[in-house]
């Protein structure tokens, strides 16, 4: 896996292509989407890395940005068309917009844009709402750990917030201009963070080369690991279960000269093996 500081403008498939050309490698992908018009943090997984992102998705993520007040758009964005305004911000001051956003820190029911990756019916939310298709979005479960308002300079809110896996920042700004009475979108944004990883170790994706490339035991730090003895790894190589110990349960990495083998799962006093990354 690398870090990549993803700019202003393509799409985060568009600098995973870049990745796979840089490397010379076809197998790669990233953990969390960046809209094309955010910036920012993009973790990229290489090789047999890709198949651990399943374990990213809890990841706290990180973020600071501009929230515009006093019109909504389309796309609950700036890159979309504006379907309404509203001039109420003009009577707001900075403790109203803190109290508002203290309202929306915690668990909340949300209601991802409707020009999103999310699945209605089976199809893409955004390839719906392209069509003209009035598109009805299920709220979903998400926490905002934190939500600062770091500037106000009407009708803008500067903010940072950290937020759960799977939480729209659009839909946040959407929300705080309901709750203000004017509507708003989100006009900028930069993730600054994601899991274990900030920004400030990121390259500009044209810049990564091999050495960037990262062990990926990184991507599972959090978990609880095992040393594997020689016949243990053989096992796990090979796809079949080892005897587990009193102390662990869940999901375990494991390790074998240093590196990471793959991961298993305590069953019925067993690790079974899981994702398998080492040869056979």
């Amino acid at each position: 896996m690398c870090l990549v500081a993803k700019p202003r403008g393509p799409t985060s498939h568009d600098v995973v292509d870049i990745v796979r050309r840089a490397l010379a490698t076809t197998r790669v992908g990233h953990l969390g989407t960046l809209d094309p018009f955010a910036e920012g943090l993009l973790v990229v997984v290489v090789g047999r890395a890709t198949r651990l992102a399943p374990y990213a998705a809890a990841w706290r993520k990180s973020y600071d940005g501009v929230i515009r007040l006093g019109a909504t758009t389309s796309t609950d964005d700036g890159t979309g068309a504006v379907t309404g305004t509203s001039g109420a911000w003009q009577a707001l001051d900075a403790e109203a917009v803190r109290t508002a956003a203290a309202h929306l820190v915690g668990e909340l029911e949300q209601r991802p844009p409707a020009y999103s990756a999310v699945k209605v019916g089976g199809e893409r939310a955004y390839r719906r709402a392209r069509r003209g298709e009035a598109v009805v979005m299920a709220p979903r479960r998400v926490t905002v750990f934190g939500l600062e308002v770091t500037g106000w300079r009407p009708p803008d809110v500067e903010f940072r917030a950290t937020v759960s896996g799977g939480t729209y920042l659009r839909s946040l700004a959407r929300d705080l201009g309901e709750r203000l009475g004017c509507g708003a979108h989100l006009a900028s944004l930069r993730r600054t963070g994601a899991g274990p990883f900030r920004l400030a170790d990121a390259v500009a994706p044209e810049a990564v080369t091999a050495a960037d490339v990262r062990d990926p035991a990184a991507l599972v730090a959090d978990l609880p690991r095992r040393v594997l003895t020689g016949d243990e790894g053989e096992a796990i190589r090979h796809g079949r279960p080892i005897p587990g110990r009193e102390t662990e349960s869940g999901t375990i990495v494991l390790m074998a000269d240093g590196s990471l083998v793959g991961l298993g799962e305590v069953v019925d006093g067993q690790i079974k093996p899981r994702v398998v990354l080492a040869d056979a």
